[in-house]
């Protein structure tokens, strides 16, 4: 099909515009961005800038764009708490919408919009954009050979990395559960997402035990600054805006690989610098007076932040499988690594070390490279290993009438381990996924 469909995008921050927007933008033998909008102007105008959409075409008003159709998609990449009620509008009006995750930390929400989804019968892709990286996608293939026989459990460590941490869940825009969403879904949605897929079985119950142990009052070194830039820490603690964000490296933490000083000056053109400046370019100087008149440059022991800097999740499926997720803000390194314990053998994966191997019991190791199986999907992306450019490829699948690989039943009941998760850390007790 030769179609070219056109999309709007509600929503013009880090993913709405940095991640999809980009990659609609990019195929455009596929896609064409009709309108914009965002509460935030300095984020519209970015946008438009970009991809030249005329003023009459920019919305700072979610109810006015929402008054009427205006594309034959729409990409929801607001707040977590705005997704559910947006998107029923939406289908009201015939969109076919790809949908920022999480969906949203209310349970009740999370029916509401699946019986509107049945209602009116339009799409709704969820962005579980790993389900679409082809690191992930091989992870997939090789348990459905049965190379390992049956898998009985799976170990599970998502490392969020001690400055990611420090940006998005202490000073960033999900530093607040009432706000947006625990931490659980905020950050693990993906690997939720990717534990009830592999395997391939509902999750029948959930114990979860976590807190915030580190960034608060009590920890804060003695005689530091409520901010950054007048703090006699600048330069010795590690994370310290200044140092997060203008330090010079010689090392990308997130592409896990050597930086000359021409890849660095470039790195900061990129997330998550382009989340605390919105200037173009980002210069020190400018993401320097950023993050002096923002939240990024208060201490992070008194950002007000309340989502668990840790968190542990025992889950058990209903095909018996057992599964261990330790989500942590305390690694030097991000990255996901995972163990699946077969009957006749283990799959391991590790972002970090850039490997996949492959053991059969008494027969040998084969080994993969990660980086290798991004890097031949798909060269110039790697925003979420590959995921994100994969996820709008799927989309146009979708908008052409393709059955994908998900749906928002299955998308929603990764979030329901996720908020049953939740209740069981806060009561103590362990909790049951679905209804009785």
């Amino acid at each position: 099909m030769n179609k070219i469909f056109t999309v709007s995008i509600l929503g013009c921050g880090s993913r709405g515009r940095e991640a999809y927007g980009k990659n609609f933008y990019l195929l455009k033998d596929k896609f064409k961005i009709e309108c914009l909008c965002d509460i935030n102007p300095k984020q519209i105008d970015l946008a438009k800038k970009a991809w030249d959409i005329p003023d009459e075409n920019c919305f700072l008003s979610p109810e006015e764009f929402l008054k009427e159709k205006r594309s034959d998609a729409l990409v929801i990449a607001n707040q977590d708490r705005d997704h559910v009620d947006v998107c029923i509008r939406a289908l009201e009006l015939g969109y076919d919408v790809l949908l920022e995750k999480p969906i949203t930390p209310i349970e009740e929400d999370l029916y509401r919009l699946l019986e509107a989804q049945k209602k009116y019968g339009g799409k709704v892709v969820v962005c579980h954009v790993l389900r679409y990286a082809p690191a992930f996608v091989k992870i997939k293939e090789i348990l459905n050979t049965g190379k390992i026989g049956k898998v009985v459990c799976i170990d599970w460590i998502e490392q969020v990395a001690y400055w990611h941490q420090a940006h998005s869940f202490v000073r960033g825009n999900w530093h607040s559960e009432e706000e947006t969403s625990p931490m659980i879904l905020a950050k693990c949605c993906h690997d939720l997402d990717l534990l009830q897929y592999y395997a391939d079985s509902k999750c029948d119950t959930v114990y979860s035990v976590g807190d915030v142990s580190f960034f608060k009052p009590e920890n804060k070194p003695e005689g530091a600054s409520d901010r950054c830039q007048t703090c006699k820490y600048i330069n010795d603690c590690v994370y310290s805006a200044e140092r997060l964000y203008c330090a010079k490296r010689d090392y990308d933490f997130d592409r896990l690989e050597p930086l000359t000083k021409e890849k660095d000056d470039e790195r900061k053109q990129g997330w998550p610098f382009n989340v605390v400046d919105l200037s173009r370019p980002i210069t020190d100087e400018s993401i320097r007076k950023a993050y002096e008149s923002s939240n990024y440059g208060k201490c992070v022991f008194e950002a007000d932040n309340d989502v668990v800097d840790n968190q542990t999740v025992v889950m058990k499926f209903e095909n018996g499988i057992t599964a261990n997720l330790v989500m942590t803000g305390f690694t030097q390194f991000p990255g996901r690594k995972m163990t699946f314990h077969g009957t006749h053998g283990e799959v391991e994966m590790d972002e970090e070390n850039d490997y996949i191997r492959i053991s059969v019991y008494g027969k040998g190791t084969e080994f993969l490279s990660v980086k290798e199986l991004m890097r031949d999907a798909l060269k110039e992306d790697f925003g979420h290993g590959g995921g994100d450019v994969m996820l709008v490829r799927d989309f146009y699948k979708a908008l052409c009438g393709e059955e994908l690989e998900t749906s928002l039943e299955r998308s929603i009941e990764s979030h329901l381990m996720g908020l049953a998760a939740e209740k069981s850390r806060k009561s103590g007790n362990a909790c049951k996924v679905h209804k009785e």
